[in-house]
């Protein structure tokens, strides 16, 4: 069969089956998707075609659109400072486990670099199963944005020394991160300022009755813009697509409708094929390799435990449950594990051996954690209502 052809009926069949699936095992939709890519990788179903790495990673940049439209930056503003100096404590204690495990494991320097790592894409599928009303939901969206940015630092530093070395170019990168930063506080400043004097600006661009879909072309329009924007800055893409998110969320509030209408396009489309892929990316004659079940276990066991007891600092205001909850909703970096891995292993950084282990951990946390939150949240409804 044609490649292309093969591809196209894997995907659909995947699509269609997945939730049925799902539903008929009650394992949550997403690591089904990874599983079946996997399956169908093996089975050579699924090829890496160019088209399909685009779509794929199309999907990752919406997903992270997505995660965007979750965080309101004006109420993050308000959040306050106490939530905001825990935040900052537990983001702190993860990173200290991180350097501490490191100095006593082989290749420590990429351990000091992906355990701590945090990225709120699949919060966005959290809520979208469960919900925003949770408070550990809510905190986890606040501290997530706060954890992302230290992740994309961290991520553009450690591509840019792998690309370049520590010289000129190391710093001009580093410079204009900075600079990225700057920018998006002070246009979120100017937009700010701009609607409040003329809240007739956003009516206008996007109507209240709108047969011509306005709103979902401004969101695309800003989504590729961004994403433009940081490809010709030579930077981390995904965090432009969550900019592009994030700007949306906070300035066209009047759109009840408008974030379920892009969450629709993108679970329904682009975001499981880009799981798809995620699934079909891994080797699974890679797992004949001696060690890697035991280093991937190790590794998805660290980046757990390290958040859970991290985040005992918030167990006065949300409890050991919801604390424990709060640390699995940020256990789930799946892409950046996979981009750290990926540099790492093309410059020679790391081995087989560690690059699939850290593929295999990336994924195995996604189906894991998935499990684990649903199991929780579903016995704790249990005992409520058996109280009741």
């Amino acid at each position: 069969m044609n490649p292309d052809i093969s591809i196209i009926v894997s995907i659909s069949i995947i699509l269609l089956f997945s939730p049925f699936f799902a539903k008929i095992t009650h394992l949550p939709t997403t690591p089904v998707e990874i599983i079946f890519g996997s399956i169908a990788g093996y089975f050579g179903y699924i090829h890496h075609t160019y088209v399909f790495e685009l779509i794929a990673e199309v999907g990752f940049l919406y997903l992270m659109f997505l995660a965007g439209l979750e965080v309101d930056i004006k109420k993050i503003l308000k959040t306050s400072p106490t939530l905001i100096k825990k935040g900052i404590l537990y983001l702190s204690v993860l990173y200290l486990l991180s350097l501490i495990a490191a100095l006593f494991i082989d290749n420590g320097k990429i351990f000091i670099v992906i355990l701590p790592l945090i990225s709120i894409g699949l919060l966005a599928t959290i809520t979208k199963e469960y919900g925003k009303e949770y408070k550990w939901i809510q905190y986890a969206i606040v501290i997530g944005v706060l954890g992302e940015i230290m992740s994309i630092i961290l991520l553009t530093i450690v591509s840019a020394a792998v690309s370049f070395g520590i010289g000129y170019e190391f710093y001009k990168t580093i410079f204009i991160l900075i600079l990225f930063f700057i920018a998006s506080y002070t246009v979120f400043r100017v937009v700010r300022v701009l609607f409040w004097w003329y809240p007739e600006i956003k009516i206008y661009l996007m109507p209240h009755q709108d047969k011509q879909e306005r709103d979902i072309r401004i969101s695309f329009a800003i989504f590729f813009l961004t994403i433009a924007f940081t490809l010709y800055l030579h930077l981390e893409v995904a965090f432009g697509a969550f900019i592009a998110g994030v700007f949306i969320a906070s300035f066209f509030e009047h759109k009840k409708e408008l974030p379920e209408k892009l969450e629709g396009f993108g679970f329904g489309l682009l975001v499981p094929i880009f799981f798809i892929y995620i699934g079909s990316s891994f080797d699974l004659n890679s797992l004949l390799l001696d060690k890697l079940l035991s280093t991937t276990l190790l590794i998805t066991l660290l980046m757990i435990t390290f958040r859970i007891l991290s985040a005992l600092v918030f167990i006065k205001d949300l409890g050991f449950k919801n604390s424990s909850l709060f640390a699995l909703s940020h256990s789930m970096p799946l892409t950046l594990i996979i981009a750290v891995a990926t540099l790492t292993h093309q410059s020679n950084s790391i081995d087989n051996l560690h690059y699939f282990a850290f593929i295999l951990a990336a994924i195995l946390e996604v189906v894991f954690v998935m499990l684990l939150i649903k199991s929780i949240l579903k016995f704790s409804h249990s005992i409520h209502n058996v109280n009741r």
